[in-house]
């Protein structure tokens, strides 16, 4: 008997030792060699990838650090990792034993009137402590197949929380732009506003001394509160881009009512950008890796329900203390002990395993078709982001030379104009041109903005 216990534990001890070997072939993809899993106490961003510094807009910098610090969808991806961490440490508790610490007395009675007491009645009491040991030993891995699927989607749940964090200084800084580009095209606004202003008074003047009609100066005031009535509008939509900062700040709009009190342009950043992204940088992406580890935490739940076919090996015991009297319990004549190592195996199930593994087959497969589209959907963001880019950024070299041309335009039919050389409807044209290419200028700036955060975003961070 003491041989088989011994050979018993020989067998479990060789079997724990060579499982995780044999369940790393369930492993497809290896893991990110950018990542410590073993320290994640508390999430931050990693250091060498601030990107958004590169634009060299200190309110943009500090509007990140208060996102990534309040922002109630990262804060929500921060206790997602302690409930997978939890579930993964939960399941690695199975591999140990359980052990367990019981006392108490007990008195009972027997009956006289049966053939097993030899109807003679009797009371009996005696008092008890032990400790009490139950291990399922882990001999085929099944178990350490199943922590090590919990272990996988713990990782997933990081790398979310990479892909929050990376959507989320994308998504300010891209308000935050759409916020400058609005208050760029208010002042533009303005200034034009300003500019017509100083028309109707020459157009006035030219009218009161008989020298213009009166349809210059209808048609004179007709743009310029056609201008002054876009101001409105304008404003509106800066209040619900600093509405949506502040959502993504975590804080209310009226945290940042009247911010900023005042435009101070749009960064004038050009990043130069290859046409090809090697395919390398697409596994910086967070939900790229993420799919990688769904990939090997379904493949770690096909390996332990193949593992639920094998016998299952326990073992069971205790060490303890029992006296008729309490002084007499922790006297040696008192110890008790048992062990009691057992082996289930269950040899019919009604199809329950079988179908269990065919799930967890299904579910991988599933995992690597999800996997496989969002290598193409990452390539087609990329690609998409690249092209808006490179394209705003042409845009806006041929907007520029455009408003320089009408500006001038605007200054040689009015030098003209008041020298009764020309019409004022070219005056108007003009006037109506520049408005329009000047707010062309301003969107094309913050469109290419826009795009290279797009860019960045698509690949995942910085590059």
């Amino acid at each position: 008997m003491t041989r088989s216990i011994f050979l018993f534990f020989i067998l479990s001890l060789a079997a724990l030792t060579a499982k995780g070997q044999d369940g790393d072939k369930y492993l497809t993809y290896p893991l990110p060699d950018n990542w410590d899993t073993n320290s994640h106490s508390q999430q931050t961003m990693p250091d060498n990838d601030r990107w958004w510094k590169n634009f060299g807009d200190a309110q943009l910098d500090s509007l990140i650090e208060v996102a990534t610090r309040q922002n109630f969808s990262a804060l929500a991806a921060i206790e997602n990792i302690k409930r997978a961490k939890a579930v993964w440490r939960q399941a690695q508790g199975a591999l140990l034993p359980q052990v367990g610490l019981s006392a108490g007395w007990q008195r009972a009675r027997s009956s006289g009137n049966t053939a097993l007491s030899e109807y003679r009645e009797s009371t009996e009491g005696y008092y008890s402590a032990a400790v009490n040991v139950n291990w399922q030993i882990d001999v085929f891995g099944g178990i350490y197949m199943r922590s090590k699927t919990q272990k996988r989607l713990f990782q997933a749940t990081e790398e979310e929380y990479c892909a929050v964090m990376v959507a989320l200084c994308a998504n300010v800084a891209s308000t935050y732009f759409s916020l400058k580009q609005g208050m760029a095209q208010l002042e533009v606004l303005r200034n034009n506003v300003a500019s017509q202003e100083e028309i109707i008074k020459i157009v006035t003047s030219r009218y009161n001394s008989g020298l213009a009609s009166k349809l210059d100066v209808a048609q004179s005031k007709s743009v310029y509160y056609n201008t002054l009535a876009q101001i409105p509008a304008m404003e509106a939509s800066i209040d619900g881009y600093r509405n949506s900062l502040a959502v993504l700040l975590g804080c209310t709009p009226a945290d940042l009512n009247g911010w900023p009190t005042q435009a101070d342009g749009l960064p004038s950043y050009v990043e130069p950008v290859e046409m090809g992204v090697p395919a390398t940088l697409l596994r910086r992406r967070p939900d790229i890796r993420k799919a990688e580890r769904e990939i090997e935490a379904y493949a770690a739940a096909l390996g332990a329900t193949k593992r639920d076919w094998l016998p299952e090996f326990y073992l069971t015991g205790s060490v303890g203390y029992e006296a008729d009297k309490l002084k007499e319990l922790p006297h040696a004549r008192s110890l008790t002990w048992q062990i009691a190592p057992a082996m289930q195996w269950k040899l019919f199930t009604g199809g329950e395993r079988i179908n269990a593994t065919r799930e967890a087959r299904a579910t991988l497969e599933q995992s690597i078709l999800s996997f496989n589209n969002s290598v193409l959907t990452a390539m087609q963001e990329v690609e998409s982001a690249i092209s808006g880019y490179t394209g705003s950024v042409a845009q806006t070299v041929a907007t520029k030379e455009a408003v320089n041309q009408c500006r001038e335009t605007l200054e040689l039919s009015l030098e003209l104009y008041k020298q009764g050389l020309t019409q004022f409807q070219n005056v108007l044209d003009a006037q109506r041109t520049l408005l329009s290419y000047q707010d062309y200028l301003v969107q094309a700036q913050g469109s290419s903005l826009k795009s290279l955060v797009q860019l960045y975003e698509a690949l995942g961070g910085g590059w």
